[in-house]
């Protein structure tokens, strides 16, 4: 199994999680996020390398990995972990999709493009994307995140399509609800991201490190997302009558606490 791996969005949540868990499994561990002090506390309790910065632009992403080399010698596992929301849809604004785009998508495409080099001169290597079950459903009450997550799923698609008989593994995590502060904030989303067992971010890690030993490129920590993702193929218009169904319930609940305000 691999050694060395580089996890960003590692100040906490998933990320620190992944982090944790490697480097209690003896793994050289390079940890990244904007949080600066909290990524230091991180790093700090789990022996890890802090490297903190912007990773959604490219100097920070080509900073993060010429480091990570530097450090370790080589990167054997790349976490694209860092990923943020809006709660918001036609209201969000053309600055808040940019946002949104470059953090989670464009992040992973500038990832690789500093990667994928290094790993086809030097026999491959692992590229693992934190792309939520957002990514293969229909994901209500927040539009960028949504659209976004598709978006990364999609790039992971291409990356593995492209260069697995290169020695690159691509995998994409998709998780539905987890305990960390993004569900915590949702507001009127929680109840939906928590219908089936919310995960602790530890529980996630654990999907995450099993999936090391195989090179499958969707890792499920909720495995209902297969059925609904299938559903959703065969059924698309049933799908979509029913995510409507879930929104009207949203409506009436948010329409209540307004009320009650």
């Amino acid at each position: 199994m691999p050694d060395t791996a580089v996890v960003n969005g590692a100040a906490r949540g998933i990320g620190r999680a992944i982090a944790t868990r490697l480097a209690r499994e003896g793994w050289q561990v390079v940890v990244a996020d904007l949080d600066a002090a909290e990524l230091a506390t991180t790093a700090e309790q789990i022996g890890a390398v802090a490297v903190p910065g912007d990773t959604s632009t490219d100097s920070g992403v080509r900073h993060l990995v010429d480091t990570a080399h530097e450090r370790l010698g080589h990167v054997d596992v790349f976490f694209a972990n860092a990923g943020i929301g809006t709660l918001k849809g036609l209201d969000a604004s053309d600055d808040e999709w940019t946002r949104i785009l470059e953090t989670n998508v464009l992040a992973h495409v500038r990832a690789a493009r500093h990667l994928v080099p290094r790993w086809l001169d030097t026999g491959g290597g692992r590229l693992v994307v934190t792309a939520s079950a957002a990514g293969l459903l229909t994901m209500l009450g927040d539009a960028p995140y949504s659209v976004s997550k598709h978006g990364a799923v999609a790039f992971a698609e291409w990356l593995s399509a492209t260069y697995r008989h290169r020695g690159i593994v691509v995998q994409a995590i998709c998780p539905q609800g987890v305990q960390t502060r993004m569900l915590d904030g949702s507001g009127p989303l929680k109840d939906l991201l928590a219908l089936d067992a919310t995960l602790t971010a530890d529980e996630v890690a654990d999907a995450a490190f099993r999936a090391l030993s195989g090179d499958e490129f969707y890792v499920l920590p909720h495995p209902e997302v297969s059925g609904y993702y299938a559903q959703r193929a065969a059924h698309p218009d049933a799908w979509l009558a029913g995510m409507n169904r879930l929104q009207q319930k949203l409506d009436h609940q948010t329409a209540d606490q307004q009320e009650n305000a």
